[in-house]
This record gives C-alpha cells, sequence and structure tokens, in this order.
C-alpha cells in the first residue's frame, strides 16, 4: 500500500538535476585542456633542470598553476554529474561550476600580483635573458594555449526566446551573462591569460633581443598583469552573484511578476535565482480577492525561458475590498 502511494506520487516530484547543456562534452574538453597544458609544463620543467635555464623552469611552474586550475575546473565537472541527484543538495549541484570558478578567479588574481611582483623586481634588479631560449618556450606555449583556448572557446549562449518581441533587446545581456557555464569560462580565462602573456613576452623578448631594451620583458610583464586581473575581478563578480543568489535576469524577474498580478492577485514577494547554466528557480507569494490554485498561477509562466523550479503561494485577502 506504501509503495503505491509513493509511486502514485511520481508525476508531482522532481529530480533537481540542474546542470549545464552539454556538460558531459564541456567536462572531456577541460580534461583534454588539462593533460595539454600538463604535458607542456613536466616539459618545460624537465628542461630548465637539464639545460639549467631558469626561464624554461619559470614558464614551467607557472604552467603548472594553470594545470591546478583546468583540473579544478575538470574535478568540479565530475563531481556536479557524479552527484546531481544526491538529495543532500536541496537544489541539485549545478553551483559547484560557479564555486570553482570564483576559486579559480582567485587563483588568476594570485597570478597577476606574482607577475606584478616578479615585474617590479626585474625593473629594479635586471638579470640576464637568454633571449632564444625564452623565444623559443614563450612560443611553444604560445601554441598550446591558443589550442587549449580553441577547444574551451563557446560563443555566450542565447538561450530561448523571451515571450514578448519588444522586451527582449532588454534582457538579452542579463540573459546571456545567466546562462554562462562560468567554470567552463574559468577554465578558458586561463588558458587565454596564458596565451596573453605569452604573446607580450614575445613582444618583449624581441624588443630585448633587437635593440637592447631590457626593460621592456618587465614592462610588458605589468601590461599582462593588469589585464589578467581584471578578467580575474570579472569572474569573481560573475560567479560570486551567482553564489550569492543575486538576480540573474531584472527583465525575467519583471515578466514574472506581470504575469503573475491581475485585477484580484498582488505579488507581496517574489525571488529568482540561478540554480545552474540555463537553470532559474521562482518563488513567489501573492495575495488574492480571488485566488486561484497555485498550479493555475504556475501556468502562467510555463513558456518563460529556462524557469526549472517555481513555487507559488497564495493567501486570501478577505480584508481587502481592491488591491
Amino acid at each position: 500500500m506504501k509503495s503505491h502511494a509513493a509511486h502514485s506520487l511520481d508525476r508531482w516530484q522532481r529530480d533537481h538535476v540542474y546542470l549545464a547543456d552539454r556538460h558531459d562534452k564541456r567536462a572531456r574538453r577541460v580534461w583534454i585542456a588539462v593533460w595539454l597544458t600538463a604535458a607542456m609544463m613536466v616539459a618545460e620543467i624537465a628542461a630548465g633542470y637539464a639545460f639549467g635555464s631558469m626561464a624554461l623552469l619559470a614558464d614551467g611552474w607557472h604552467m603548472a598553476t594553470h594545470a591546478g586550475a583546468l583540473g579544478l575546473a575538470g574535478l568540479a565537472y565530475r563531481y556536479a554529474a557524479r552527484h546531481a541527484r544526491n538529495a543532500h543538495f536541496s537544489f541539485g549541484t549545478g553551483k559547484l561550476g560557479d564555486l570553482a570558478a570564483f576559486t579559480n578567479a582567485i587563483v588568476l588574481a594570485l597570478i597577476a600580483a606574482f607577475i606584478v611582483y616578479e615585474s617590479v623586481r626585474r625593473l629594479l634588479m635586471p638579470e640576464p635573458i637568454n633571449y632564444d631560449d625564452a623565444l623559443i618556450v614563450a612560443a611553444v606555449g604560445l601554441l598550446i594555449n591558443l589550442g587549449c583556448a580553441a577547444l574551451l572557446h563557446e560563443k555566450a549562449a542565447g538561450g530561448a526566446a523571451a515571450d514578448h518581441g519588444h522586451d527582449r533587446a532588454s534582457h538579452d545581456h542579463d540573459h546571456g551573462h545567466s546562462h554562462r557555464d562560468h567554470n567552463l569560462h574559468g577554465a578558458y580565462l586561463h588558458v587565454i591569460a596564458d596565451a596573453a602573456t605569452s604573446v607580450l613576452a614575445i613582444a618583449g623578448l624581441l624588443a630585448g633581443r633587437l635593440w637592447g631594451w631590457a626593460w621592456m620583458d618587465a614592462t610588458v610583464g605589468l601590461i599582462g598583469a593588469a589585464v589578467i586581473g581584471r578578467w580575474s575581478l570579472g569572474l569573481m563578480k560573475s560567479s560570486g552573484a551567482v553564489l550569492l543568489d543575486a538576480v540573474p535576469d531584472r527583465g525575467l524577474e519583471q515578466r514574472i511578476r506581470s504575469r503573475l498580478e491581475s485585477d484580484a492577485d498582488r505579488v507581496t514577494d517574489l525571488h529568482l535565482w540561478r540554480l545552474g547554466p540555463g537553470h532559474y528557480a521562482a518563488m513567489a507569494s501573492l495575495v488574492s480577492t480571488a485566488p486561484q490554485t497555485p498550479a493555475q498561477y504556475k501556468a502562467r509562466l510555463q513558456d518563460l525561458p529556462s524557469l526549472s523550479h517555481v513555487t507559488v503561494e497564495v493567501e486570501p485577502c478577505e480584508i481587502c475590498e481592491t488591491l
């Protein structure tokens, strides 16, 4: 009898799986980037010890930080998929990628700070540079990073069309960012940051080799650190907003409110937050002089994009003649 009752509730229950589209495919691409970066790291460190090149050693350990960051992104994908249906997580594991992205943003900031420290130190105390070896290292590193960047690059998700054409433009910006897989974006920023520093390093090394401008190597390091720092802050802000349950799409919030409210109904409390890439949850409280069932209010929202979990509570407003 009990099992029959549980079976009869199946169509009202939900599984709370809020992972990104193409989750497994994205995870595989991140792991390929991890192994490419790790292989380059091992080769540079081994060559550095074998040939006594500090440039090779420094770049090898620098790539180790990026390999670790990419590995963190890969582990986040794996853990999120493995525990997607774990009841311990009230709203699934869709935010785990945002947690990994926030951590990677901090790692990027630390890398930027280290580059600033090294660049300033070398400006104050210049060291001899083996330009030929350093240029080879920078060029090979650039090729590896460009390959990883191509592997991890995705256009911002456009998402489903809005319910009304006239208000689509007003929410496209928020909608695209709230659909972004911050975990993949964080991994992408790591390889782009490394590629950018390689480009700047090549420019600085060429200037030093051709014209004797040894100070250019440290100067372009400072420029690279500023760019990486800016990317870090942007990723920290976007992933942190998800972790703090900030409203992901003001336009969608307004459409939910306008659809729920009528002559008899007023929204008194409304919460909208992101559960995972492309998945939102909404919780609304209404008062009404002619209350309907929660299912009828939910039906008004059923075609809105990406609303994966909706809760509605209704209270009769018996003391109000009009709302």
